[in-house]
């Protein structure tokens, strides 16, 4: 898990002229089929007094109130890449692949993009799916839900499309830490849904199975979460599952490289990265990585840290002494007064860093999941690892590879699933996601 995770990093619209970065736009009036019945303050009321029947909530009010800020919250479907890469990072999370139908080709793929682009459209727009809505969702707006689409390996044999698969898209290499599910990795089609309220999200994920049909099957699904928006005093970093503060290193849309390393270039020639179909567009590295907590939370916290190489309560870098903070730069080279390295050689804050790895970034904007526990009583949790770059054999692969050598981390993680997609650009007004791959 590459020092460079999620990162709640600022939501990015795209227009013609590029990228745009919106306020807190609010749903428009339009979605009053789904508006709240009232704020999560004014709908009820748990008692907590003496003699009070505690968890009984008062009645709804009659009169229709606002959306709160969580629910209004809207990302917009069509824009020059697809959402759900630079969206600040959502409370709910769905990760979902599916093959092809026996017999479904080139014909039935463009059918389904197309029906998938206008469900996704009109769920971020806080509107029911269609005719066959469910009304999971009736009462919500839209929650900040984004549903991204991307293209498998084996898709472009399974279209007739072989010619236009990218060269990113060749298989990842074998690692060490590697111990792959081979039902859960890959697949011809991959769905990442996102949502800062759970039944917006679940709602998003059902529609887009029944419109799934009988052109493609499920391969396998997987459920993530994230801290709620507004569950700290203020905004932070996110953390994971073994409590590290995950995400310091993460790019952000500001910085001058920024979508030079995330995403393929308008006119992507001959390079590894092309063809012109990917425009815009952006490489997914997908893992399941389950974290060893009971090993974990066996070590002390200095030897945490040391596995890290920041300090656990804030991320600052233990290089960085009393008054340093998460941002503060890490001194690679200072030593202890023994003569060690503070930031032991090992540490995976320092693998990971893009200047050791001949600039490698990505954009990491992971899930944390957790599926119970087994017969032992140990947990199966850890993190739906997600990257974004503009090539995987410049961003994920260099990285992980060193990772692979010689990670303090590695001991106390296992790679359980593994997949890689295509995700090509945004669709314009009127388009469907793929249109230029499918119709080209």
């Amino acid at each position: 898990m590459p020092d460079q995770s999620n990162q709640a990093v600022p939501s990015v619209s795209s227009g013609p002229s590029g990228p745009e970065i919106p306020g807190n736009a609010t749903a428009p009036e339009g979605i009053s089929r789904r508006r709240m019945l009232g704020t999560a303050g004014a709908t009820g009321l748990v008692l907590g007094v003496a003699g009070a029947a505690a968890g009984y909530a008062a009645a709804p009010s009659s009169a229709a109130a606002p959306l709160t800020s969580l629910g209004s919250e809207r990302a917009m479907f069509h824009g020059k890449h697809q959402p759900g890469i630079t969206t600040p990072m959502q409370a709910r999370g769905h990760l979902v692949a599916f093959d092809l139908a026996a017999g479904a080709g080139r014909k039935e793929a463009a059918a389904l993009l197309r029906r998938w682009s206008e469900t996704a459209r009109r769920l971020m727009a806080g509107e029911p799916a269609g005719t066959r809505d469910t009304d999971v969702a009736r009462d919500a707006g839209p929650a900040s839900l984004t549903v991204t689409f991307g293209f498998g390996h084996s898709f472009f044999g399974r279209t007739g499309l072989d010619e236009q698969r990218p060269a990113a898209l060749d298989p990842l290499p074998d690692f060490s830490s590697d111990h792959l599910d081979k039902s859960r990795s890959n697949g011809d089609l991959w769905v990442q849904i996102g949502a800062d309220d759970a039944l917006v999200a679940f709602h998003a994920l059902r529609a887009i199975q029944q419109d799934a049909g009988t052109a493609a099957r499920i391969r396998w699904q997987m459920n993530g979460f994230n801290r709620s928006p507004g569950a700290t005093a203020h905004p932070m970093t996110a953390r994971n599952l073994m409590g590290q503060v995950d995400g310091t290193r993460n790019p952000k849309p500001a910085e001058a490289d920024f979508d030079k390393r995330i995403f393929v270039p308008e006119a992507p020639g001959s390079g590894k990265a092309g063809p012109a179909w990917m425009a815009n567009g952006s490489y997914a590295v997908v893992r399941r990585i389950r974290m060893l907590l009971d090993d974990w939370e066996k070590l002390s916290l200095k030897a945490q840290e040391d596995v890290i190489g920041r300090r656990k309560s804030d991320g600052a870098p233990l290089s960085g002494g009393s008054d340093a903070t998460e941002t503060t730069e890490m001194d690679l080279e200072k030593t202890d007064a023994s003569g060690k390295l503070v930031v032991p050689i090992n540490a995976h804050a320092r693998i990971t860093r893009p200047d050791q790895n001949g600039g490698a970034a990505m954009v990491r904007r992971p899930f944390s999941y957790h599926d119970g526990f087994d017969a032992d009583g140990v947990p199966d949790a850890g993190l739906l690892f997600i990257c974004w770059q503009a090539d995987p054999l410049r961003g994920f692969v260099p990285v992980q590879r060193k990772l692979d050598r010689g990670d303090a981390l590695s001991q106390f993680i296992r790679h359980e699933a593994s997949g890689l997609f295509a995700v090509p650009g945004g669709a314009s007004e009127g388009e469907y996601v793929g249109q230029r791959l499918l119709e080209g």
